[in-house]
């Protein structure tokens, strides 16, 4: 995946719409959640065998897929409006957890 291929290409598409003054870290951050709620919705009530059992209903499948593409592109999108590395932020937070929570 090359994030920043993907943050220029969802920069081009909001300026193509003259979305750029919506485009702030906050409303963007906003939407994620509605994307957020969206992707939740998907295992509301499911068991949690009913939950893994998604993968092989390929309506739901493709669905799931759709609502994590959307909470995805908001992250990407926040992140280029606030100047963060995703690569190195990622990064460091694993390092981070690991040493918080050390293997056995």
């Amino acid at each position: 995946m090359d994030i920043a291929d993907l943050q220029r290409r969802l920069r081009d598409f909001a300026a193509q719409r003259n979305w750029e003054p919506y485009q702030t870290p906050k409303n963007l951050a906003m939407a994620m959640v509605v994307e957020a709620a969206e992707l939740v919705e998907i295992f509301q009530w499911l068991t949690p065998e009913e939950s893994l059992a998604i993968a092989q209903d390929p309506a739901r499948h493709q669905h799931l897929g759709e609502e994590i593409a959307d909470v995805m592109l908001y992250l990407l999108q926040i992140a280029d409006h606030s100047g963060v590395d995703i690569e190195k932020a990622l990064e460091r937070k694993l390092a981070m957890n690991a040493r918080k929570y050390p293997a056995p």
